[in-house]
């Protein structure tokens, strides 16, 4: 089995998400300071989101600043390349940072559109190393709870989120799937991945 399928899976198995119920489980480790951050920074989102008294070009601005506040958007650059990020040039890292900085902001807020002026409830969260934390939340939409997940890196005072799990799907793992694809299929040339993200994410 290639060594990139093997060390996918492994990730994929490291990010699961365990109901905090499970048998064995009940002595896991929490983070209170990635509870709140999460609990703070990830409601200042949802509450941008379904807030009509603001003008659509202020919405917008306050909605970056409070996702810039809330993720780490160079960290997640690399994760989403996989190995390809060892071939880029500075001159290419930077543009692909910006482009995909405003990539991902779309998909991220077109993945919480469904979310916008819900109520988030931190339920929980397993530690699975002093600066790595798995968030278990709920939003309240209406009268049903949806279930959201945030993966927190950092120290206390420097944490940021690096993924985001909504109705079952991590939004970082996706990603990097996606885009992992894309260059292969290229011939391994991660212009063409720079070119999709700057046109708009189209083609």
């Amino acid at each position: 089995m290639p060594p990139e399928v093997i060390n996918r899976r492994r990730l994929l198995a490291g990010l699961l998400v365990v109901p905090a119920g499970a048998p064995g489980l009940a002595h896991a480790a929490r983070s209170a300071g990635a509870e709140a951050f999460v609990a703070a920074e990830g409601q200042k989102v949802l509450a941008l989101l379904g807030d009509r008294s603001l003008s659509e070009a202020v919405r917008q601005s306050r909605l970056s600043a409070s996702l810039d506040a809330l993720a780490d958007f160079n960290r997640i650059s690399g994760f989403v390349l996989g190995r390809h990020a060892r071939t880029l040039a500075p001159a290419q890292r930077q543009r692909f940072n910006q482009a995909f900085r405003a990539h991902v902001q779309r998909v991220f807020l077109k993945q919480l559109a469904a979310y916008r002026g819900g109520q988030l409830r931190v339920t929980g969260s397993t530690a699975r190393s002093p600066t790595d934390t798995v968030v278990n939340s709920f939003v309240r939409v209406g009268s049903t709870d949806e279930a959201l997940a945030w993966r927190v890196l950092g120290a206390p005072g420097a944490l940021k989120v690096v993924d985001v799990q909504a109705r079952g799907v991590w939004l970082a793992i996706t990603l990097q799937q996606d885009f992992v694809s894309t260059i292969d299929n290229a011939g391994g040339d991660v212009e063409v991945l720079i070119r999709r993200l700057e046109s708009g994410g189209r083609g």
